[in-house]
């Protein structure tokens, strides 16, 4: 439905959105919009943490600030104050473990025999699959088929390089381009496929998985950060010792144990979606990164705390999606993250922040200042 023909069927809507104060619809930012019946822009505050130095791969090693979307106070301070406790300790490193986007079709046959006939069948089907998947695009590069006998259908996941991109919608052309060109061979009707769907709900998109915990390659980019934080760093921007943070970070562990918690960390995700909507990126795609896991040792002799933080699924993209819009072109510029061969750089920032902002929100728990920063910038305090 348009609007011209929401307009037409219910024409008080016309006065309604004319009444609207705040939401920016100027049509010359409107124009170039992809989405259907847009009627302008919700305005997300915008704020901007660090800085933090970072090392990882893509020749990044330098000074950074990451621009956080959220309608939270306390968040861009929090993270702020995480990244000068790393400073004066030496930074944060990052290393990408892997990267790929998936799509998981799934074929159906008369019975369970025919579907194990099939999936025997998979890995002598990858060159084809891969010729004619790559041909709908320049990037995606079909990197491997899994299949996975579930009764009278086989579901196969398809892990695809995407260069730049988050991949999502490069990869579902391209899988169903192999799929329709496989289902009009000779093979398919040896092998008496019936039919199948481009996604069968194997590939997890936009949910939370144990799949894109542990499979490999996962959904999306797969990174790991690091970095220490000094006694003295600790005492002075944290104000609590290194010793009573561990201490504090294994009592929380204790509790995600006992409640059940998808992931470990404190509040990850937090800098994630901010990074995410600034970003041009789909913000949906939150509920596949949620999971992570934050681990730290403890030095007895130096007292460094030693802290790590794996997020094995972060689906991103420095083009596509949002990424043209002007706000979000110009996020990524402050991040240094635009142009080729950024996307890694873009994963490595996203948990390297969002581990500042673990380490100061556990560190404002353990020296009793969460609450009284909470009630200091809270929203109704400004009221």
């Amino acid at each position: 439905m348009s609007i011209k023909w929401m307009l037409k069927k219910d024409p008080s809507l016309a006065s309604r959105l004319e009444g609207l104060k705040y939401v920016r619809r100027h049509e010359d930012e409107t124009r170039d919009v992809t989405i259907e019946n847009c009627i302008g822009f919700s305005q997300v505050p915008l704020g901007l943490a660090g800085p933090l130095k970072v090392e990882g791969p893509e020749n990044t090693n330098d000074v950074f600030y990451a621009p956080l979307a959220t309608y939270e106070p306390t968040l861009v301070a929090s993270c702020s104050r995480g990244c000068k406790a790393f400073n004066l300790s030496g930074g944060i490193q990052f290393e990408v473990l892997e990267d790929a986007m998936c799509r998981a079709p799934v074929f159906h046959f008369a019975d369970t025999g025919k579907a194990v006939a099939f999936a025997r069948r998979v890995p002598e089907l990858q060159a084809q699959f891969a010729k004619d998947a790559e041909s709908t695009s320049r990037h995606a590069r079909l990197l491997k088929l899994t299949p996975h006998i579930i009764g009278p259908r086989v579901h196969v996941r398809f892990d695809y390089s995407c260069a730049d991109a988050t991949g999502q919608n490069m990869t579902t052309i391209a899988t169903q381009k192999a799929c329709d060109e496989f289902m009009n061979s000779h093979l398919a009707k040896e092998l008496q496929v019936q039919g199948f769907l481009v996604e069968g709900q194997m590939a997890a998109d936009k949910k939370s998985s144990w799949g894109n915990v542990i499979q490999s390659p996962g959904r999306g980019v797969r990174v790991i950060a690091w970095g220490k934080i000094t006694d003295e760093a600790c005492r002075e921007v944290l104000k609590c010792s290194t010793e009573e943070l561990h201490h504090s970070l294994a009592i929380v562990k204790d509790a995600e144990t006992r409640n059940g918690q998808f992931g470990s960390n404190i509040n990850v995700v937090n800098v994630v979606t901010a990074m995410l909507i600034a970003c041009g990126q789909d913000p949906a795609c939150v509920a596949e990164a949620l999971w992570s896991h934050v681990t730290a040792e403890y030095d007895r002799e130096t007292k460094d705390l030693n802290w790590t933080i794996f997020i094995p699924s972060l689906p991103v993209g420095v083009v596509g999606a949002g990424t043209f819009y002007g706000t979000q072109k110009e996020c990524l510029e402050l991040l240094q993250c635009r142009g080729p061969g950024m996307k890694r750089r873009l994963a490595g920032l996203i948990a390297a922040f969002a581990l500042a902002l673990d380490v100061s929100t556990l560190s404002a728990v353990t020296s009793h200042g969460f609450t009284s920063a909470h009630e200091r910038l809270r929203r109704g305090s400004r009221l």
